[in-house]
């Protein structure tokens, strides 16, 4: 176990610790440590071209323990646990189960983690965080937790966000280990993954009608070298002439197994809200080699995953980089659903269909404040190399 998650387990696991009965409550009502449940069932169909088609029905549930405040300092641990009650699918790593040899992977395996412990102090305007967490900046596109999937992705690390300056948010993480969304039991470089990583983020909102931030990410794996590389980025969003407008542009050097890669990132969207429906058209570009290996990679470029690799490791934009350019209509439907379509057309360094075209369609209602339904197609189709594709799943959460 590495030393951060080291320092964190023996205050976390005396705050836990049954409370003497002058602090059993904080207050009337407010027991001093608090259950928290996430609970999630789902079914997954995959079918892609060269591999046999998948099902898989998974139960997930998170189980926490949470502190109130005690002069500024609390504690979270939370155990994460995955079952499946169909297992006709490829978990998607070596060493998990099911690994049906030849089926479409489903990156759902069987796990029993710790998913998150720390402490924390909120004082000076200030957040400090030790121990294992959930960490995601902005849209999750470089930084973030993978919570489609099953078990979601964590650091070990220390954190710290900061408001001293009105309309100013800076957000400081030092990252040495990666909890990846395979679980303990997968091997190679899928499990857990040492690093020495700095996480930078500042968002400042003081200019009217606009949010201006950035980002320096200086990410170093101890054995995936070629995963390595430094991104530094900045981004505006604002409103203008009824358009929601955002612009993000990032650099990426030190990249590739060398240390010697140079990269680009460009990502445009412009919104507009016809009543209670929207319409987004968006560009995503990704030069030759970029690559976000802390990401939460199936939010981005359809939800089929087909370029989720590259995404990765740099590997799947090969020499000819990926152009991801996609218009995206959402609406209310009956019994309070929203359904959300989207069409990608995914080119090399040309807004083209090149590399192959994405449709996916997602319905989502919402029962209440703890229970949500959520059900989602993808479709990819190609001319290249890259496979055809199709997924579908139903989901129901619970939270509280």
């Amino acid at each position: 176990m590495k030393k951060l998650l080291l320092l964190t387990l023996s205050p976390s696991l005396a705050l836990a610790a049954p409370p003497s009965p002058d602090i059993a409550t904080v207050g009337a009502s407010e027991y001093w440590i608090k259950p928290t449940l996430d609970i999630r069932a789902r079914y997954e169909f995959g079918d892609v071209d060269g591999s046999d088609p998948s099902h898989a029905f998974t139960l997930r549930e998170r189980i926490g323990l949470q502190t109130q405040d005690w002069n500024g300092f609390s504690a979270f641990v939370e155990g994460e646990f995955t079952q499946a009650a169909i297992d006709d699918y490829n978990g998607g790593a070596p060493g998990v189960t099911p690994a049906v040899g030849g089926n479409t992977a489903i990156a759902d395996p069987e796990t029993n983690e710790f998913n998150q412990g720390y402490v924390q102090y909120k004082g000076f305007d200030s957040t400090f965080r030790l121990g294992r967490q959930r960490i995601i900046y902005d849209s999750a596109a470089f930084i973030g937790n993978v919570g489609w999937r099953q078990n979601e992705q964590t650091y070990d690390a220390f954190s710290i966000s900061n408001t001293s300056i009105d309309g100013l948010t800076l957000q400081y993480a030092y990252v040495n280990q990666v909890n990846r969304i395979f679980g303990s039991d997968a091997t190679g470089n899928f499990d857990y993954d040492g690093m020495d990583t700095h996480l930078l983020n500042a968002a400042y909102t003081g200019i009217e009608g606009f949010t201006v931030g950035g980002y320096i990410y200086l990410i170093d794996f101890d054995q995936i070298n070629a995963a390595d590389c430094d991104t530094y980025c900045t981004y505006v969003k604002t409103n203008q002439l009824g358009l929601d407008l955002y612009a993000e542009l990032a650099l990426q050097t030190n990249g590739g197994a060398a240390g010697n890669d140079d990269s680009s990132y460009a990502h445009v969207t412009a919104t507009k809200a016809f009543g209670t429906q929207s319409v987004t058209l968006g560009m995503e570009h990704l030069s030759a080699g970029f690559r976000t290996p802390l990401a939460t990679l199936h939010a981005f470029n359809g939800f089929s995953d087909v370029l989720l690799l590259g995404r990765f490791n740099g590997l799947g934009s090969g020499a000819v980089g990926l152009t991801d350019m996609y218009v995206s209509h959402t609406m209310p439907i009956f019994f309070g659903m929203k359904w959300i379509n989207t069409l990608h057309a995914f080119g090399d360094n040309e807004i083209s269909t090149g590399r192959g075209w994405e449709y996916d369609s997602v319905l989502v209602k919402k029962f209440d404040e703890n229970f949500t339904g959520i059900a989602k197609l993808a479709h990819f189709e190609t001319e290249s190399n890259l496979p055809t594709t199709t997924r579908f799943s139903m989901e129901l959460n619970y939270k509280f």
